[in-house]
């Protein structure tokens, strides 16, 4: 006959080694993380724009913006190495979630990043990948 103390045992000797015995170690710790944590619809909101700029077509169109400021379709095509179509499409996803923002004179437009922050954030991600190739 086992008792209640024989299961946790056999509990613990099954769990993996970095397994944590106790659920909460730091319970202030944790009430400061939940409290600063962004709401699900935050969360959402920054998947998606992560989302949008793991594809490395619209990453393309993104470092053109970067690199040339304010372009038309065709110029940004021409630079990326797409079609005017697939430019297009990238720059209507990304327009409607905020990353570009269009600005027309007649009938041609012309594309840039929204704003300083998705700069900053893209040139965070190139340093951060040319840091890890300096390290390799």
């Amino acid at each position: 006959m086992s008792g209640a103390s024989d299961v946790r045992v056999a509990d613990a000797a099954a769990a993996p080694a970095d397994a944590c015995a106790v659920r909460v170690v730091d319970p202030a710790k944790v009430t400061m993380v939940t409290a600063a944590m962004p709401d699900g619809e935050v969360i959402a909101e920054l998947a998606q724009v992560f989302g949008l700029l793991s594809d490395p077509g619209r990453l393309r169109v993104i470092t053109a913006l970067l690199e040339g400021g304010e372009m038309c379709v065709c110029d940004i095509a021409a630079a990326c190495g797409h079609s005017e179509s697939a430019v297009s499409h990238s720059l209507r996803l990304l327009r409607a979630n905020r990353v570009v923002r269009v600005r027309r004179s007649g009938r041609r437009a012309y594309y840039r990043l929204d704003d300083s922050h998705v700069r900053m954030l893209l040139d965070l991600a190139l340093a951060h990948v040319g840091h890890r190739e300096e390290a390799g």
